[in-house]
């Protein structure tokens, strides 16, 4: 016999993985995405070039979103 505890844990392992196939999914074509864009770029101006303060901002970027999105629940 299954107790309710059980129940629980197998909706808690559900949720986690929906929330986690959701996410790569949308990191995925987030990267495809700016990856694009960067080729796009590069084909335009015949090289791509990113100072190492463009990174750093990227980067800075980056960590708020996530910081951001960690805060939404």
């Amino acid at each position: 016999m299954t107790t309710n505890d059980e129940f629980t844990n197998d909706e808690n392992k559900n949720w986690k993985t929906k929330i986690l196939v959701i996410g790569a999914i949308i990191g995925a074509v987030t990267g495809l995405g700016a990856a694009y864009l960067l080729i796009q770029q590069a084909d335009e101006e015949e090289s791509l070039q990113i100072s190492p303060g463009e990174g750093v901002k990227l980067g800075v970027s980056v960590f708020s979103f996530l910081r951001q999105v960690t805060q939404l629940g």
